[in-house]
């Protein structure tokens, strides 16, 4: 930390986050975020806009009173009424802090306040100095300060810091802003406000444009030493700043950035699952540091370079924000290494040829799943360590049935180098497909029981297919696995079929002798 200043984190979550279409929160929901906040180590939580709703107001000022660690802030406009109200719902927090606003762009004061510079440079302080009557700690925003004229800007913060505020924020309120031209105003704030040295610099940036997180650090490197942000970047529009994104930027860059944070970051997944569970807003998978994708590889050429040293293709620990290990997905595009170091994890030890024939069988699985479990490597590789040679080798097969049509199957059969294909029809599908089994090897088998489950979850589950089958006096079990019911059904059956034709019993061997079979 030598030579590194310490940037505030101030968390919105609970006021700009909650305006997001369809995250109203309870007050009970607000204070179980709140609590996680201060585990989290946030310096500020801006726990609401205490005029909005006797609920949020409610929700304010039970958090100031069960919140210890960090400042809690209300939000109010430039008016009286709001400003007393925040300050009611502030008043029981052991660090409790004002936040005032008002719009300074043309767009804003012309077409929704309607006011003059003038009018707005008297209502700044005098809004300013009321709020400093109820708390030492007063923040001041001028809403939409992206796109006011910098001249005007500049004149406003003066005014501001001259009144009592003790932080000013720099809000880019629509997101129109870009990572140069930001860092130049936050700059141009410190070069032309002649007492901005009295407060503390802040920014607020929305994501309208997808820039929110790159804007913020560029106020970072530019002076700003105080970011406003929200978990999982959730907000009005397209959201504002992600807090897990600022923070690990941060820590994974320390050349670049010269402050760090008091986040802590193993809180960040919790914090991210909570918001996200209260909310009803789900995280993308491909979403950065908490996205279920974060630390997750699928490519062969990735998984084989995380195998070897995990830096390869991780810039962050997963550890690090609460995560467990890396997750090496099994897919169609996982290469050999991977799939090996799993086997080996689920404790199969397979000599070199049956890897080889297991591996073959995963990826043509994989073609068909978009991931493939433990539970169904471990069906691939119970076949294959109990290998039965496969006289009879499933081909194809195709089934029609349904209501008012007779159910019939097309079965095709690899053996011997040779392709035999039949069909018949039965009281089912799984029925008509064993008949035609029947027709083509010309064994006859009675069906005893049949048992199917799923092997993993998902819709794309694997469904497991074990039935015990007699062939005259004997009776053997057969097992098959596939994502289509009648396939795995079909190999099943035909994994009996080749027990019964490839492991003669005695009896059997004596019936063959004496000529009776």
């Amino acid at each position: 930390m030598k030579n590194k200043e310490k940037l505030i984190i101030f968390d919105t979550t609970l006021r700009d986050g909650e305006q997001c279409p369809g995250a109203s929160l309870e007050s009970s929901e607000k204070l179980e975020i709140a609590r996680q906040l201060e585990r989290l180590g946030v310096d500020v939580i801006e726990a609401g806009f205490p005029i909005a709703s006797p609920g949020d107001f409610e929700a304010v000022k039970t958090i100031a009173h069960e919140i210890r660690k960090p400042i809690i802030c209300g939000l109010a406009r430039a008016t009286k009424k709001d400003i007393e109200r925040a300050a009611l719902a502030v008043k029981p927090a052991r660090r409790p802090r004002i936040h005032v606003f008002i719009a300074t762009s043309p767009i804003h004061m012309k077409y929704k306040l309607r006011k003059a510079e003038s009018e707005i440079l008297r209502i700044v302080g005098e809004a300013v100095r009321y709020a400093k009557k109820f708390v030492e700690d007063v923040e001041f925003s001028p809403e939409d300060a992206a796109r006011s004229k910098p001249e005007f800007l500049f004149r406003v913060i003066e005014r501001a810091i001259a009144a009592g505020a003790t932080t000013i924020n720099i809000p880019d309120t629509v997101g129109y802003t870009t990572p140069i031209e930001f860092g130049e105003l936050l700059r141009a704030i410190r070069e032309n406000v002649p007492n901005i040295d009295r407060a503390i610099l802040s920014v607020h940036c929305h994501n309208d444009l997808g820039l929110a997180v790159a804007n913020s650090l560029s106020a970072v490197l530019n002076g700003a030493r105080q970011v406003e942000c929200t978990v999982n970047g959730i907000g009005e529009r397209a959201g504002n700043a992600s807090l897990e994104e600022i923070v690990m930027g941060i820590r994974t860059r320390k050349d670049i950035y010269p402050v760090y944070t008091d986040i802590h970051t193993r809180e960040i997944v919790k914090a991210s699952r909570l918001v996200s569970s209260l909310t009803g807003l789900l995280v993308q998978p491909n979403k950065a540091v908490v996205g279920a994708n974060a630390f997750r590889h699928e490519s062969g050429i990735h998984q084989d370079g995380i195998l070897k040293r995990r830096v390869t293709y991780e810039i962050m620990n997963p550890v690090e924000v609460g995560y467990g290990d890396s997750k090496l997905v099994l897919g169609k595009h996982s290469g050999r290494h991977a799939f090996s170091e799993r086997l080996k994890r689920l404790g199969f030890r397979l000599s070199k040829p049956q890897t080889e024939r297991a591996f073959d069988a995963f990826k043509k699985l994989a073609d068909k799943k978009k991931e493939v479990f433990d539970g169904d490597l471990t069906a691939i590789l119970e076949g294959e360590i109990a290998k039965i040679p496969q006289i009879y080798e499933l081909d194809y097969v195709h089934t029609s049935s349904g209501t008012g049509t007779i159910p019939t199957a097309t079965v095709r059969l690899k053996t011997k180098g040779k392709i035999l294909q039949d069909a018949s029809s039965g009281d089912g599908p799984v029925d008509a497909c064993y008949r035609t089994i029947d027709r083509i090897t010309g064994v006859k088998g009675k069906l005893l029981d049949y048992a199917l489950r799923a092997i993993t979850g998902g819709k794309d589950a694997q469904g497991e297919v074990t039935l015990r089958v007699q062939f005259e006096n004997e009776i053997l079990t057969g097992r098959g696995t596939s994502t289509d019911i009648i396939e795995a059904s079909a190999k099943a059956y035909l994994s009996a079929i080749n027990k019964y034709l490839h492991e003669p019993t005695l009896k059997r061997q004596g019936a063959h002798q004496k000529g009776l079979l």
